[in-house]
């Protein structure tokens, strides 16, 4: 095992697939020259040249199509937005043609690509720039959303992704590009659609995703000095979700929260609800809590950005709340 950066994970991903393959390419905005706009590509450009690492205008319809359309004639590109904010520009692309071509074809296209990119809030970067977008593309049929919360995780699900056949969204996080684990270095991949246990525990079960589940951990930490035992489920994939490690969990613990950095309307914790209130209803003793961001665009102030979005002080008195209604 290596200890190696988050940026050097999704870097380490992306070099091995391409050396296997020579149809991989990694194609966005400063991804070459500048090796990446958060140094994830450090490097790839003069291993690979600048046919298959490319920079591309500021101009996501365009460049998303093109990758599409070369996913579609063999190859299998990543494409990488410097912040899925602005994969909004081409989120046509995404939903209306990567995401329904193999239908749409009778299977005659796959549609192999992988759009990586982060999401959700990195400090004082404004509304525009500070929005979580894995409940809108997990709401469409045809996609994978895979939402990766440390640099052991990142890879082997990145690897994972560029060897998919169908498209994936990747989304990653300004915030940990920096942060350290340990990385195999042997070859490793991990399977999409499969959850992970961080932490065994059996009075509470609590469910988060991303650089938000950090919030989680500091909470468990804080509840164990009283004697509290929280379970602590990695979500990892979103579509295709594990229900299942959930729903076992659940029925272990008999408690709910979940904890997710996103607007508390129609997120993913909402469908987590759902799940585990249609299968695992007789086994709760509690009701679900859910701990979302406000239900307001992100705030610029650091003052009200502290109390805009989830903290671990918020994950205690969830949990708490589940413990002693």
């Amino acid at each position: 095992m290596k200890t190696i950066q988050f940026r050097e994970a999704i870097q380490q991903a992306m070099s091995e697939e391409m050396r296997l393959d020579d149809s991989i390419y990694l194609m966005g905005e400063e991804v070459a020259e500048y090796n990446g706009a958060y140094k994830a590509s450090k490097g790839m450009l003069d291993e690979f040249g600048p046919e298959r690492v490319i920079d591309t205008p500021i101009a996501e319809l365009g460049f998303s199509g093109i990758a599409i359309g070369s996913a579609m004639n063999g190859n299998r590109p990543i494409v990488e937005y410097m912040t899925f904010n602005f994969a909004l520009v081409g989120i046509d692309q995404i939903i209306n043609n990567a995401a329904k071509l193999r239908q749409m074809s009778g299977g005659q296209f796959n549609i192999p690509i992988v759009f990586r990119g982060p999401t959700a809030s990195a400090g004082q970067l404004g509304a525009t720039h500070s929005q979580a977008f894995e409940s809108w593309f997990a709401n469409c049929p045809g996609l994978k959303v895979v939402v990766p919360s440390n640099p052991y995780d990142a890879k082997g699900l990145l690897k994972s992704a560029i060897r998919d056949d169908d498209p994936v969204i990747f989304m990653e996080s300004e915030q940990m590009y920096g942060d350290k684990g340990e990385v195999p270095e042997e070859e490793y991949t991990i399977p999409i659609g499969v959850a992970d246990i961080k932490r065994e525990g059996t009075d509470v079960t609590i469910v988060s995703f991303g650089k938000i589940i950090k919030e989680a951990y500091k909470a468990a930490d804080e509840l164990e000095k009283e004697g509290i035992s929280c379970e602590i489920i990695d979500l990892r994939t979103i579509r295709p979700m594990d229900s299942e490690t959930i729903l076992k969990s659940v029925k272990k613990t008999n408690r709910l929260v979940i904890l997710e950095e996103a607007w508390p309307f129609g997120n993913i914790a909402t469908e987590i609800t759902y799940q585990v209130q249609m299968h695992a209803f007789d086994y709760l003793d509690a009701p679900i809590i859910k701990i979302n961001t406000a239900d307001t665009p992100a705030p610029y102030s650091p003052v009200l950005l502290k109390e805009w979005i989830p903290n671990s002080t918020d994950v205690v008195k969830a949990v708490k709340k589940v413990l002693y209604k």
